[in-house]
């Protein structure tokens, strides 16, 4: 059953799956940019029975049904998230060690938050994450915006975001295409993190390439494991989930072996 939390005045919704975070591991679910607790669909549950770990998945502000955005994104708005708001919801929820899993923009805050020094993330799972602009990426979130004014994309997008549709889609997408955006990076904070991570991005991925694996890997060497995949794209989760399942589960399961 969807709940709601309330953070700096904002009702975010949630799901919890599986124990608390007293008897269990809890992995922590950050969506993609244009995501939210329903696109996830099954795939945590799924993940969280399989590991024995609980989970938490949540909409950001202006996501689903949580609390529409109060005025236009800035450039930081990864690190807004990553900075200010995961900590106190991790704090609310009394998650010490997270095991993040993020999609996209979520495996960016990821990101951000595990090499800020904030918290001490037991792991992170990253899917088709963003470390800096690529022109593949404007170019298809620019396509994105002509597909929402002329497809069904915006009817699609409605079933989950309902009255934050337009706002959301306009936000993210207005960001994104700014000039000075071009510009964003997290590369600084990739040094910083300790803790194991699994990256896993599509050969078909239609929002980055490798390039953004690469650097990753680099910055992490032997403690960072990555799975690219045929026939994916930007969702591997979604593409192929028996792959994604049992590969996430494998790598969640031997973090309490190491």
């Amino acid at each position: 059953m969807k709940e709601f939390v309330s953070i700096d005045g904002a009702r975010l919704e949630y799901v919890w799956h599986g124990p608390p975070p007293a008897h269990a591991p809890t992995l922590v679910f950050l969506h993609e940019g244009l995501g939210s607790l329903s696109q996830w669909r099954d795939f945590p549950a799924a993940l969280c029975s399989r590991t024995g770990c609980g989970g938490l998945v949540y909409s950001r502000r202006g996501h689903g049904k949580s609390d529409a955005f109060m005025g236009p994104r800035s450039v930081r708005f990864m690190h807004d998230e990553a900075l200010i708001v995961l900590p106190r919801l991790l704090q609310m929820f009394e998650i010490a060690r997270p095991i993040l899993v993020g999609h996209s923009d979520g495996a960016s805050i990821a990101l951000i938050f595990a090499g800020s020094g904030l918290g001490h993330p037991l792991a992170l799972v990253l899917e088709a994450p963003h470390v800096f602009v690529e022109d593949i990426t404007s170019t298809r979130i620019a396509e994105l915006r002509d597909l929402y004014a002329n497809t069904d994309l915006r009817t699609k997008l409605a079933r989950h975001h309902g009255p934050n549709v337009d706002t959301l889609f306009r936000y993210w997408t207005d960001v994104w295409l700014r000039p000075d955006f071009r510009a964003w990076s997290i590369e600084e904070y990739l040094r910083n993190i300790e803790c194991p991570a699994l990256v896993i991005q599509g050969n078909d991925d239609e929002y980055g390439t490798k390039r953004q694996v690469d650097a990753i890997m680099s910055a992490l060497g032997d403690r960072c494991d990555a799975l690219m995949l045929d026939a994916c794209r930007h969702s591997p989760h979604l593409d192929q989930p028996r792959i994604v399942l049992d590969r996430m589960a494998v790598f969640i399961r031997a973090l309490s072996t190491s």
